[in-house]
């Protein structure tokens, strides 16, 4: 009772902190009633810099389950598509009409979707500077946490964990190890990183290793590269000067553009009955899925996050690295070659996890590191998995696989 009181109290207090203002009361397009709160508006991530957020309590028990703060990657690319499409309690129809995500992750926490950096989605910088790097974003992120948590007094204490995807592998554990640097009042526990950027030259090196295996070239034109990029019982697809290396590389990988649906998202978000719902301003621009300025600005600083993953074991943090078997952006294979590296002591064996009594993938346990991986799902693994993704946070959590 003392604890349900205390926290009434908080939430008391954050309506004097603009949390009110923030408050969704509709959303259109949606039928259904919600039956937990959420908040969308604006924390200040740095001078002239404003962070567009959309916050969605759990439906279970919001003052005592865990906080998730929630980071796409890109750079440059929105989190409201982990909201709208991966693991947010509202997800859209083709219509642009929205339903209730069965498998939304906030059916067990509190989550915090964050769009960053400015110029991503609805974030916006008053000096109209798009130009930043992974040190700075760090940053950013940390102090637009300091002002939710200024606003949002009553999470606090919940037990803290950052979830990133993509190139979120950069964003994570950067931020995580800004917070331990700055000794913030955040009750960190933890990192998960989906199909996350970790090492470049590993992810590509085991990238060719990744499409010959899945039968995606020719015989004829693996011995190609075997012959261009190998010597010395050695290969380096990576950073091979040979330029018979450089073309085989190409040949196998030729980039195909990503396919991806952002048109109901588009929409649905450009919609000013939903901008005015979700309090984003008139003068702020239209959303995209991904900024072409904030990528092609972006100064890419931090290509291999082993540092970042040592000082964050030291701490005892429990850290996540999971990936959809079937990504090919960052693949599974260069995820485990990265978690190798760190000569972590194996506390379980290889073996597979369960969704539903079905293998949802295989999981290995370390000392404060968990390496997992989610059959049959690509890069965004809550939008094509979404069912053993929700098990995959249950199991994170109760650390328990």
């Amino acid at each position: 009772r003392l604890l349900q009181f205390l926290f009434l109290l908080l939430h008391l207090k954050q309506l004097f902190n603009g949390a009110e203002a923030d408050l969704v009361t509709s959303l259109p397009g949606l039928s259904e009633t919600p039956t937990f709160q959420h908040y969308s508006g604006y924390l200040q991530a740095g001078s002239g810099k404003y962070f567009h957020y959309w916050f969605v309590e759990s439906q279970n028990n919001p003052s005592t389950d865990p906080f998730i703060l929630w980071l796409n990657g890109g750079p440059g690319c929105s989190s409201l598509e982990g909201m709208l499409s991966e693991n947010g309690p509202f997800h859209l129809h083709d219509d642009a009409t929205v339903y209730l995500n069965p498998y939304s992750w906030n059916l067990v926490a509190n989550v915090l979707y964050l769009e960053s950096p400015a110029g991503v989605g609805f974030s916006y910088s008053t000096t109209g500077n798009y130009s930043t790097s992974d040190p700075q974003v760090a940053e950013d992120n940390y102090n637009a946490l300091l002002d939710f948590f200024n606003k949002f007094p009553s999470f606090a204490s919940n037990n803290f964990y950052i979830f990133a995807e993509s190139y979120g592998g950069v964003y994570g554990p950067s931020l995580a190890q800004y917070i331990i640097s700055n000794s913030a009042n955040i009750n960190l526990k933890g990192v998960g990183v989906g199909n996350g950027m970790t090492n470049y030259a590993l992810n590509d090196q085991s990238l060719i290793y990744f499409g010959y295996y899945h039968g995606l070239f020719s015989e004829s034109l693996w011995n190609q590269m075997n012959q261009a990029c190998c010597s010395g019982g050695s290969c380096n697809f990576y950073s091979n000067s040979d330029s018979n290396c450089m073309n085989a590389i190409e040949a196998a990988i030729p980039g195909v553009p990503m396919c991806i649906n952002g048109t109901a998202m588009y929409e649905w978000l450009n919609n000013p009955e939903v901008r005015s719902a979700l309090h984003i301003p008139t003068s702020v621009q239209s959303w995209e899925l991904c900024s072409h300025t904030v990528g092609t600005l972006y100064q890419r600083t931090y290509t291999d996050m082993t540092s970042f993953y040592q000082s964050l074991l030291q701490k005892n943090l429990q850290l996540l690295v999971y990936n959809g078997d079937v990504d090919m952006a960052c693949n599974f294979l260069g995820a485990k070659w990265f978690v190798d590296s760190l000569n972590l002591q194996a506390l379980t064996q290889y073996g597979p996890w369960y969704f539903e009594d079905q293998i949802a993938g295989y999981v290995q346990q370390y000392k404060n590191l968990t390496l997992l991986t989610v059959k049959g799902a690509g890069h965004m693994v809550p939008e094509y998995k979404p069912g053993p993704a929700l098990q995959l946070l249950k199991n994170y959590l109760a650390n328990s696989y």
